[in-house]
C-alpha cells in the first residue's frame, strides 16, 4: 500500500499573505509542517505543492520536496488531484499547511489498516470534539454530523445539529487532514460545485451533495492553527520553551 502526502501552499491569503513562508525560530512555517509530516513512517513520500514561485523556491531552498501547480486550481484538493496525475499512489493524505505542531499521531489515525481491502473511491476526514463555545461559534471551525456509522451527513460553519430537545450533545470540528484514492480526488476534480457548497464554501460537501461517502474518523487533536499574527507568535513560544 503506497501512501503520499501532499501539503498544498499557497502565497496569497486575505488574513495573512505569504503565510507559508512566515518565519517560525529561523525557518519558515511550511518546513515545520513538512518535518511533522515527515515523521509518519508509513507515509513514503512527502511533497508541499504549490502555485508559488517564491513558495517554490524556499521549497527547493530547505530540501523540501516541492510540486509546482497550476494557478487555475480553485481548491486545495483540486491543486492535489494535479499531483495525483504525476505521482502514483493507493492513497493521498492532504495535511493543512498552517499546522507547523500538528501531531504526527493525528495524523497516522487517518491511514487505513495495512489488511484494508482498498476501494477504487475512498474519503476520510479527521474530526476532533469542540472543547468550548468559541470554537462552536467560530466559522473557521467546520463542524460535522455524522450518521451511526460514522458517515458525514453535513458540514457547517455553524454550530449543528441545533440542540432543541437535548443538550446532551458533543459538537466536532473537521480537521485538516484528510484521505484520498485518486478516483475520489478525480471526482472531486470534474465536478461542479453543489448549492450548498458555494453557501458554506467547504470542500467537502462536493462529495456529501452527490451522495458520495465520507468517512469521518473521531481523535483527540489539539489544533494550533496559524491564521493570523498573533497566533505566529503563540506557536514561536512555544518552540522557544520546547
Amino acid at each position: 500500500m503506497k501512501i503520499i502526502a501532499v501539503i498544498p501552499a499557497r502565497y496569497g491569503s486575505s488574513r495573512f499573505p505569504g503565510k507559508p513562508l512566515a518565519d517560525i525560530c529561523g525557518k519558515p512555517m511550511i518546513w515545520w509542517v513538512y518535518q511533522q509530516v515527515l515523521k509518519v513512517k508509513e507515509i513514503d513520500t512527502v511533497y508541499v505543492a504549490t502555485d508559488d514561485q517564491r513558495i517554490f523556491d524556499t521549497c527547493t531552498d530547505n530540501s523540501i520536496n516541492v510540486v509546482m501547480t497550476s494557478s487555475a486550481c480553485e481548491t486545495s484538493t483540486e491543486r492535489v488531484y494535479e499531483v495525483a496525475r504525476k505521482v502514483k499512489s493507493d492513497f493521498y493524505i492532504v495535511i493543512n499547511g498552517d499546522e507547523p505542531l500538528i501531531d504526527p499521531n493525528v495524523i497516522r489515525q487517518v491511514i487505513p489498516p495495512k489488511d484494508w481491502k482498498i476501494d477504487s473511491f475512498y474519503v476520510a476526514n479527521l474530526m476532533t470534539a469542540i472543547k468550548s463555545p468559541v470554537e462552536a461559534v467560530d466559522f473557521t471551525n467546520i463542524k460535522v454530523v455524522t450518521d451511526e456509522n460514522g458517515y458525514a451527513l453535513y458540514f457547517s460553519r455553524s454550530p449543528i445539529p441545533y440542540p432543541k430537545s437535548s443538550i446532551e450533545y458533543q459538537y466536532y470540528k473537521h480537521v485538516g487532514v484528510l484521505i484520498y484514492t485518486f478516483e475520489a480526488l478525480k471526482f472531486f476534480a470534474e465536478t461542479p460545485k453543489g448549492y450548498n457548497e458555494k453557501i458554506e464554501d467547504v470542500n467537502e460537501l462536493r462529495f456529501v451533495e452527490h451522495q458520495k461517502p465520507v468517512k469521518m474518523i473521531k481523535v483527540d487533536a489539539h489544533c494550533l492553527s496559524v491564521d493570523t499574527l498573533k497566533d505566529l507568535e503563540h506557536i514561536r513560544n512555544i518552540i522557544n520553551q520546547q
